[in-house]
């Protein structure tokens, strides 16, 4: 099985898609509008005992990036 992402452009295509998912040859699954930060985020979250802060990660980008960019 392949999983792809499709914007809609046009309400015509989502009919089409609908059809297929009737004839069981696609399956349609809702996404949240989420970004994947995000949801990478919120899955870290969940499995840590702490609370991490907006501050906290963005302090370890930080570093991470300039670590990087002084070699």
């Amino acid at each position: 099985m392949e999983t792809i992402q499709i914007d809609i452009l046009n309400p015509k295509a989502k009919k089409l898609l609908r059809n297929l998912a009737d004839l069981n040859l696609i399956k349609i699954n809702k996404t949240k509008n989420k970004s994947d930060f995000s949801a990478l985020l919120q899955k870290l979250r969940a499995k840590s005992s702490d609370d991490i802060s907006l501050d906290e990660i963005t302090d370890e980008v930080e570093k991470v990036r300039n670590s990087r960019y002084e070699k």
